[in-house]
């Protein structure tokens, strides 16, 4: 198929028609966002301005928690949560997460964070705690972690996989070449070696990264990204739409068209990931349950068809 040219200039491109979206103020948006409120909980779909705030909260009644704060250490320019000097830590927040959780009877939570480049462990003691105390009042819940790179320090990785998420996701955002201007503080190679031990630690939890594209990237380079990685056997992939929260943040290069993230798709598929969710709108934990069950079912396939190879 052809690929649209690429606008280069720093000036605003006008959206397109499929970018639209449905507001969706119903009681299953406001009842969740009062739970959220009523035990002082942060979440990344109102914090970084997700654009399917109103789907997932009125329609599909999910959130994706975010612990240690709402302040981030890192100042990423295409990210809208706010950086700062960080609030202490609220050791109480991991049961306050796990309530919530039964009080919205969640078969599968995603739980994410500011980046806390101030604690020595980049909070990780925390996130485990959240996953135990999730896991102890909620044993049938499904548990997403998706952490930041902390640090890159292996005891940080291995204290959250100790704890046994069932799923690890960790988000390389962008392209090699754009990660020092778009992912402050943030590199790329660290970012595949979070993957890579994730999964040496804990072989059969099941690991996703998601890039955001309209960045300036080329084509070659979103492939590039996937061949890195399949090559830390990255299970999920997940590929969005860049949309500019802000003025201050980086100006979108490109929107990309349905046709082209079905492509996408196709391509990350064909590299052997077990799931690809792509299009405009998708985020990280954008339909994260469906993703991870078709993860599941595809490994399932896979393992029926080897063991039949190997026992014709």
């Amino acid at each position: 198929m052809r690929w649209t040219s690429m606008t280069t200039k720093q000036t605003h491109i006008r959206k397109p028609a499929w970018l639209k979206i449905k507001l969706n103020t119903n009681d299953n948006y406001k009842g969740l966002k009062k739970i959220m409120r009523e035990n002082n909980l942060n979440t990344v779909c109102e914090e970084a301005k997700c654009p399917n705030i109103h789907e997932c909260w009125g329609t599909r009644r999910t959130a994706t928690f975010m612990i240690l704060g709402a302040i981030c250490t890192r100042a990423c320019r295409f990210c809208a949560v706010k950086t700062g000097l960080p609030n202490e830590l609220d050791l109480g927040e991991p049961e306050r997460v796990a309530d919530s959780v039964v009080l919205m009877n969640l078969k599968h939570v995603v739980v994410t964070a500011v980046a806390r480049d101030d604690l020595k462990d980049g909070g990780a003691a925390v996130f485990a705690e959240t996953v135990r105390a999730i896991r102890r009042k909620n044993p049938f819940t499904t548990i997403e972690v998706l952490p930041s790179d902390m640090g890159g320090i292996e005891e940080n990785i291995k204290m959250l996989m100790d704890a046994k998420p069932d799923i690890l996701n960790h988000n390389i955002e962008t392209v090699r070449r754009l990660t020092p201007r778009v992912r402050a503080r943030a590199k790329y190679d660290r970012s595949l070696e979070l993957l890579r031990r994730s999964k040496e630690l804990q072989p059969e939890i099941p690991t996703k990264s998601s890039l955001m594209v309209g960045l300036g990237e080329t084509k070659e380079e979103i492939i590039e990204v996937m061949d890195d990685l399949r090559a830390n056997n990255v299970d999920i992939m997940t590929i969005g739409q860049y949309l500019q929260p802000s003025k201050k943040h980086l100006v979108v290069q490109k929107y990309y068209s349905p046709l082209e993230f079905g492509e996408l798709r196709k391509i990350a598929m064909s590299k052997g990931f077990n799931h690809c969710e792509a299009g405009p709108l998708v985020r990280s934990s954008y339909h994260a349950d469906e993703q991870v069950n078709a993860a599941a079912k595809e490994k399932q396939r896979l393992g029926d068809e080897q063991l039949a190879l190997t026992t014709s």
